[in-house]
């Protein structure tokens, strides 16, 4: 028993890394189709996404089950339009992440998903009323920092990198109250986008600006392989979240914006300068305590610091 358990987790970590590992290298693949406009590009990723996901849907048997799920979301108003309003903030998430790896933005892709987690977080305090303990606003409040930092030197908002947090943040909000499966979910939510990216397409081709079948078979075959790895990324992030703790799941998501950040700096070559790095390591610090945060020790440090106060009260 103990074996298969082992086994079971062995197999959870290598599909969780192999998600992540994916996800980080995901630029190059992005910057092959610098030549296409991101709206295109987005277009064809949800179209192809979808007809790859329903192909590995009806391959594994599963097909009629996603039938009957998008039957129980088509039923429940409520759920559907938070299905719906999923489908719309992960495309806007893609677009921005197309176009910002595709206007030499790559590093601040990275930072948008190191702070993904704790957008996450407060956006569970803003809207399920969950409560931060003392680590968390502690990790919250340096990470903030960390992007005013950042913003004032510059003198700019990294919009991108905010928006791909808040928009992912949001994402996974709506998948949480939705309960669908990873694969499932974003089959159906492919598939609700999909009517007005063939409107788009079909506008973009008829115009004679469409990159399709026009600039090199090339672009066109990374144009159709962007489903592909859409789907691949989620179906072994699923294998690895369904196998794995919460906890190990957590640590492995730090995975993908550090490979970004490397591709940034040293393939892409985008400036990275002494504000960019105080910038990250309060961001590195901050996820350290969120990550730390639920450990005995932080736990013990802080019922420790609480008794302190309290004592020091009774003493006035």
């Amino acid at each position: 028993m103990k074996k298969i358990q082992s086994n079971e987790r062995l197999l959870g970590i290598a599909s969780g890394m192999g998600a992540y590992l994916l996800w980080g290298i995901l630029p190059i693949y992005w910057k092959l189709l610098s030549s296409v406009q991101p709206m295109e590009v987005l277009a064809h990723r949800i179209i192809w996404s979808f007809i790859f996901l329903a192909a590995v849907l009806t391959v594994t048997g599963k097909l009629f089950a996603f039938i009957k799920e998008l039957r129980q979301v088509a039923a429940a108003p409520s759920r559907f339009v938070k299905v719906v309003l999923a489908s719309l903030v992960i495309s806007v998430n893609w677009l921005t992440y197309i176009w910002a790896v595709n206007n030499d933005h790559v590093i601040e892709t990275s930072l948008g998903y190191y702070i993904n987690p704790l957008i996450s977080v407060l956006l569970g305090i803003i809207v399920l009323k969950e409560r931060l303990s003392l680590w968390q606003t502690v990790s919250f409040l340096i990470a903030m920092i960390g992007v005013l930092n950042m913003t004032i030197h510059f003198g700019a908002i990294p919009w991108a990198a905010l928006l791909l947090a808040f928009s992912f943040g949001l994402y996974g909000l709506l998948k949480k109250m939705v309960s669908l499966g990873a694969i499932t979910g974003i089959t159906i939510e492919t598939l609700l986008i999909s009517p007005f990216a063939l409107l788009y397409i079909g506008y973009m081709q008829k115009s004679g600006s469409g990159a399709f079948g026009v600039i090199s078979p090339e672009t066109t075959g990374f144009m159709i392989g962007a489903g592909v790895i859409t789907a691949v990324p989620l179906i072994l992030f699923a294998g690895g979240a369904n196998r794995l703790p919460l906890s190990i799941v957590g640590f492995l998501q730090y995975i993908s914006p550090t490979i970004t950040l490397i591709l940034g700096v040293f393939l892409y070559h985008e400036p990275f300068t002494r504000v960019h790095l105080s910038s990250f390591i309060m961001i590195w610090t901050s996820l350290t305590i969120f990550s730390l945060s639920r450990t005995r020790l932080f736990i013990g440090l802080e019922d420790l610091l609480k008794r302190k106060v309290f004592r020091a009260g009774e003493a006035k």
